[in-house]
């Protein structure tokens, strides 16, 4: 059941007022006629939520600042975007909802406003935050403006690694704000009772964290909210943000009655998050022998209304594949009238590494050089440097390329008009706090309780984990996904960290349960428990001396859990850390119209460092997904504002993203190098696969044109702009 599917007795309907100018401040909200309205059963503006500390909570990469939360939530002073929240309204039925939102006047004063991130830097530009001084700038500039920090981050020296190299090359870089595209709007039901209690049903990635935001945002104690995961119907970062779940709290606890609130799709486009746009600048210098010898880099990352872009994800991402002495990134964090930015797929990777790859691919081409020899040649080992200091500890990188080396498919020919491009890219991936609880029920099946909401297929994997720990059928396992008051505190379904870190939770909890099912075999038998044995799903006689006892199934010994000490259950939590970074490196075949300027894209082939794949055919999923996203992001996909600031293509029709008739058969190549932090060696595997198309297809162009295309998306009037060129 997704978000919108549920329906509780009296409930009523939400909708929100929202901004219809990019940029301007709000004089005064007069809900009088809304709240006159028959069937209205309450309105809420800013006045509803307590005001916040503005003050950044958290590590730096994903600090979190309450005071931003609350007004993207609901505009207090400014409208920043167009689609910004600035009142809703509760009524019987969502027509009469739709009514009373036109019935809300709101005098606006309407500012100048600023769309691309290079002209939201310039010294005049239109400033959104009016007391917002860039961070991580010395001396402190004295003057406010839209950048909320710089990032710089170095190992060695990269001038006189410049000095060192056969070939420099730099290029300039842009990238379009995309949306995650997720088929299922945004939903959510809350359910605010009068003592206090709050229920919310929600369709997200994360619902410990929309518990934490909700009660946060509306001034709640986080016992008295309850949150339970909606099946969801897509997410890839764009649903670890809160946007209506605090509104439907409010509305609820005014109202007395359940409410749900929807988003439709052009509030999705309008409202929700995309991922950044970007300008960037790159060089890489090369020998002739191939070897890098310095990279450098400077990346300027669209925030949206608010501070918050990837781009510390991005400056540590981009050289991150290869061996370098001598790198240094530099990031900008820029706000400017846009949704603000949230997470997709490795957010912030995939930006930089079109812009890193490029280059690279171009440095292999001056020099005469493979593409996936330079990168074999400069790969990263264990014990290589990284920009933000600590060392490679994993392998991986240098497996997935010579897993397309090896692969007949990059050596075979191509034909007019038609090329092949290669990119590789990086992420983190992510570890982190993690429950899950395991119940032996009287039959001998077993279920699974995590926190983890399930968007790729966890729950299968965590199902296959607990069954291969306990030795029993897969079938009899049943993992199910629990609320925030019936299982441990579990981080949100991103970073690629669920299967790695809720993974851990589940095999420690299992292993718990083998402990105390041979303790109940022992009690059984009359023997000591270190007499006792767990193999193949069987408590076995540790050897001959101990007596010939027939083995005992988990189903037997469950059978006789109330005369063995009751129930048989475990639960554990775990903080994970030793997770290991995700690498993929991927090969495109293209054909370029020169008629026309559209690619098709007739070859693709991905190859992934998945650590152990728990659970293959769902690991392929992931790939071809993030490939298929990839290819949106490269050929067609991108936000498209009119010169008022307000989004022209909020719609599947007019914002492209890719159909089944776009796209070949991915070939994903499965390689597994085992990360022995983990029991069964897996590693996160849903976000790398997003970070090499869009430079594997920008490299696939040139080599079919030698033209070089630098802005994404390139679509058919770029390509063929570029083809026109002398």
């Amino acid at each position: 059941m997704y978000g919108a599917d549920l329906k509780l007795p009296g409930m009523i309907y939400g909708k929100i007022l929202r901004s219809p100018h990019a940029h301007a401040r709000i004089r005064s909200i007069d809900t009088s006629a809304a709240e006159a309205l028959p069937g209205v059963k309450a309105v809420m503006t800013s006045a509803d939520l307590p005001e916040q500390k503005f003050d950044y909570i958290g590590p730096e990469r994903v600090a979190v600042n309450f005071w931003h939360v609350t007004r993207n939530i609901m505009a207090r002073e400014k409208v920043l975007y167009e689609g910004h929240a600035v009142a809703a309204v509760a009524a019987a039925s969502a027509s009469i909802a739709e009514q009373a939102i036109s019935l809300i006047k709101v005098d606006y004063e309407v500012l100048p406003h600023v769309i691309d991130v290079d002209e939201a830097m310039a010294p005049d530009a239109p400033v959104l935050i009016e007391d917002m001084i860039t961070r991580g700038v010395e001396p402190r500039p004295t003057r406010p403006s839209n950048i909320s920090k710089r990032l710089e981050f170095a190992i060695g020296d990269v001038e006189a690694g410049f000095k060192q190299a056969d070939v420099v090359i730099e290029k300039q870089f842009k990238t379009a704000a995309v949306h995650q595209g997720y088929i299922e709007p945004h939903a959510t039901v809350a359910k605010y009772e009068p003592d206090g209690q709050c229920e919310i049903w929600s369709s997200s990635q994360g619902h410990f964290t929309i518990r934490a935001l909700t009660a946060q945002v509306i001034g709640a104690r986080l016992s008295d909210i309850r949150v339970t995961p909606a099946e969801i119907g897509g997410g890839f970062g764009g649903k670890t943000v809160t946007y209506l779940e605090p509104v439907a709290a409010v509305l609820s606890r005014k109202s007395g009655l359940p409410v749900r609130v929807q988003m439709t799709r052009e509030e999705v486009f309008r409202a929700s998050g995309p991922t950044s746009g970007a300008s960037m600048w790159v060089k890489i210098g090369v020998r002739k022998d191939g070897t890098i010898t310095a990279m450098d880099g400077v990346f300027k990352f669209q925030a949206g209304a608010w501070p918050g872009s990837p781009v510390m994800n991005g400056c540590l991402c981009a050289f991150a594949p290869y061996d370098v002495p001598n790198q240094r990134s530099v990031g900008y964090d820029v706000v400017s009238n846009r949704p603000k930015a949230a997470a997709y797929r490795a957010p912030g990777s995939p930006i930089s590494a079109f812009a890193v790859e490029s280059v690279l691919d171009m440095c292999a081409r001056a020099i005469g050089m493979d593409p996936l020899e330079i990168r074999h040649r400069n790969g990263c080992r264990i014990g290589s440097p990284t920009i933000a200091g600590p060392k490679h500890a994993h392998a991986g990188y240098l497996e997935t390329v010579e897993a397309l080396m090896r692969h007949p498919g990059y050596t075979a020919k191509l034909g007019p008009n038609q090329g092949r491009g290669v990119a590789s890219g990086y992420w983190f991936n992510a570890g982190g706090e993690s429950s899950a609880t395991i119940q032996v029920n009287a039959d001998g099946t077993v279920l699974v309780a995590t926190g983890s909401p399930d968007i790729g297929g966890s729950r299968a994997s965590m199902a296959i984990m607990a069954a291969e720990t306990l030795g029993v059928d897969y079938k009899d396992v049943r993992a199910i996904v629990a609320d925030t008051a019936s299982v441990g505190y579990t981080h949100v379904t991103g970073g690629s960290r669920v299967t790695f870190a809720t993974g851990m939770a589940v095999v420690n909890a299992s292993k718990t349960v083998v402990k105390d099912l041979i303790k109940r075999a022992a009690l059984i038998w009359g023997v000591d428990e270190d007499g006792v044995v767990w193999e193949d799903g069987h408590a076995r006689p540790a050897g001959s001396n101990v007596g010939d006892f027939p083995p005992l199934s988990l189903k037997a010994i469950a059978a006789k859990a109330a005369a063995t000490g009751g129930p048989i259950t475990a639960s554990h939590g775990v903080t994970a850390g030793g997770q290991a970074p995700g690498f993929s490196t991927q090969f495109c075949d293209v054909e370029v119209d020169p008629e026309t300027g559209k690619v098709t894209i007739l070859r693709f082939v991905a190859a992934q460092d998945v650590g152990r794949a728990i659970h293959p055919s769902y690991v392929e999923g992931q790939i071809q997904g993030g490939v298929t996203q990839g290819i949106g992001w490269a050929l067609n996909e991108e936000y498209i504002y009119t010169p008022q600031g307000l989004l022209d293509n909020p719609g599947f029709l007019d914002y492209r993203c890719p159909v089944a008739s776009d796209l070949p058969m991915i070939e994903a190549v499965l390689v597994e190098v085992p990360n022995p932090a983990h029991p069964y060696g897996a590693k996160g595997v849903g976000e790398v696969n997003i970070c090499p198309p869009m430079a594997a297809i920008a490299n696939a162009i040139a080599a079919a044109t030698g033209k070089r295309l630098t802005e994404l998306p390139m679509s058919p009037p770029r390509v063929l702009a570029a083809l026109s060129e002398s």
